[in-house]
């Protein structure tokens, strides 16, 4: 091959491997950020059930779809007296309550934004940091 060909295709060469990691760097975190909220799907649908609380029900009790993670009126209510009882769930689709700090804490440590575990009946969760931002970033994905 030509001297001059051949030295004229290494910048070539050069750019196109340049934009190729850049290209591929760029998909990294859109299938990341796809992983994290598949994962946090999963965690709130499957393992937290995060709906029997956070989403109302129909007449028939099965949860209200076009209401996902909306919040309400507490539908439990306690076997015995429970003075720290919740009267109302709070919304957790698209914006969960406090900071995303704040949410991640309840879910790592089961202490909430007031510095004291959340009324009952929210279960104490102690996931890992993990999982607690993939449940944060399938909510926030919930958006109305």
């Amino acid at each position: 091959m030509n001297k001059i060909i051949r030295f004229s295709l290494i910048p070539i060469l050069a750019v196109t491997t340049a934009g190729l990691f850049f290209m591929k760097a760029q998909n990294k975190p859109a299938n990341a950020s796809q992983d994290r909220v598949a994962r946090g799907k999963y965690i709130v649908e499957n393992v937290a059930m995060c709906e029997r609380c956070h989403t109302q029900r129909d007449e028939n009790g099965t949860p209200d779809r076009g209401h996902w993670l909306m919040g309400g009126p507490t539908q439990t209510r306690p076997t015995y007296s429970a003075p720290n009882w919740a009267r109302v769930e709070p919304r957790l689709a698209g914006a969960p309550p406090g900071t995303d700090e704040e949410f991640i804490r309840l879910l790592t440590t089961g202490i909430s934004r007031t510095g004291r575990p959340p009324d009952l009946p929210m279960p104490p969760f102690r996931m890992t940091r993990e999982d607690a931002e993939s449940v944060l970033a399938y909510l926030k994905s919930l958006t109305r």
